[in-house]
């Protein structure tokens, strides 16, 4: 569920500043302009936090907060104060009514969003979206590490068109580049001097903008003490060089939730598509697997009368491919879709050796399996 924060306050351009400081962030924001329709909004809307001037017209921020502490059903509704004023006198009186913090105008949106973010639980936007981003939507990957090679090797390894990696080599340019740009993983090297992986890990965690953001450790494979450092202090995952960047790319995939389907499952015109990798993983055939129900299913909705799998590309073929071609069969047979097999010589010949694939017949086009369909 959405929070809801109120603000209050008879300047315009400060109620735009608050809501564009939170743009990213799954929050309401209902707005009053003095402290009698701010009452009467508290009652209304029930916020989680407001953020309360001090100096309006009609009744004053002051007023206002007396009036709410007084009253038993709005007084446990946390405060934050902006103010023109810092003396101590002003924040003395307000401390005493009773706040949660305050804020000096002008302020900037970072420490606006900070002070609330130590108050209620500011979730990004993009957690709440219920579309999942796909493998080839944009994605960006900050990279903390201080040795060109790997900066390379990373380049070079996550080849997507849409990811955008960049590399910082000093704590200092990851806060600023993760303070700048929204980021969709982050990727700290352990090996940096002085400990600054981990202090930058806490650094990064303890703002509301990176509170959910992926972290990933990068650590060489055979150092199991790092290891076990990254997963007491809280990292998402590890990254271990030698880097397989297949692995890694899958490591992403999950942590930030991506739709990973389109690397097997293609819809054309009138037929659904399913690829296999030329050395399916287990990991890859439990990823097919636990699309293939719900694929085959809105094919059917969808209208489309057959389903081709593509083995083409298979180098090896072993019972756990078997055994998922039989299911994807099944599956296609309940739902009386008509299916067929592409592939070549030597998959006809793998798939002849199980007894269970026998009567199987491999085309070599798509168009062959669609016109004798």
């Amino acid at each position: 569920m959405s929070k809801k924060l109120l603000t209050i306050d008879d300047s315009k351009a400060v109620r735009m500043i608050i809501k564009k400081a939170f743009k990213d962030f799954d929050i309401e924001i209902p707005e009053a302009t003095n402290g009698v329709e701010g009452l009467a909004a508290a009652s209304r809307e029930s916020p989680d936090i407001i953020l309360l001037d001090i100096t309006m017209p009609v009744m004053d921020g002051i007023e206002m907060l007396t009036k709410l502490k007084a009253d038993a059903s709005l007084k446990h509704i946390p405060v934050i104060m902006l103010t023109a004023e810092a003396g101590k006198e002003t924040v003395l009186k307000i401390a005493k009514i009773g706040i949660r913090d305050y804020i000096v105008k002008p302020f900037s949106e970072d420490t606006l969003v900070e002070k609330v973010g130590r108050v209620i639980d500011l979730r990004p936007i993009s957690e709440q979206q219920e579309k999942r981003k796909k493998l080839t939507d944009p994605l960006n990957i900050l990279l903390v590490e201080d040795k060109p090679a790997i900066e390379e090797q990373f380049k070079g390894g996550l080849t997507h068109d849409n990811w955008t990696i960049n590399c910082v080599t000093s704590t200092g340019e990851a806060i600023d580049a993760a303070q700048e740009t929204q980021q969709d993983i982050i990727i700290i090297s352990l090996s940096l001097p002085r400990d600054q992986g981990i202090e930058l890990f806490r650094i990064l965690r303890s703002n509301p903008r990176n509170k959910y953001t992926p972290i990933f450790a990068l650590i060489v494979k055979t150092d199991t003490h790092e290891q076990s450092r990254a997963q007491e202090t809280g990292f998402t995952n590890i990254i271990t060089k030698p880097i397989d960047f297949h692995e890694v790319e899958t490591k992403i995939a999950n942590a930030a939730n991506l739709d990973t389907s389109e690397k097997y499952f293609q819809t054309e015109s009138d037929y659904l598509k399913i690829m296999l990798p030329s050395n399916p993983t287990t990991h890859s055939i439990n990823e097919v697997n636990g699309f293939l129900i719900d694929k085959i299913s809105n094919a059917v909705d969808s209208g489309l009368k057959k389903v081709i799998f593509d083995v083409h590309e298979l180098e090896v073929l072993n019972m756990n491919v078997i055994k998922l071609l039989l299911d994807a069969m099944k599956n296609c047979h309940e739902l009386t879709l008509k299916y067929s097999i592409i592939g070549n010589a030597k998959i006809e010949q793998e798939c002849k050796a199980f007894e269970e694939s026998k009567s199987w017949k491999i085309y070599n086009t798509v168009e062959e399996a669609l016109a004798e369909a």
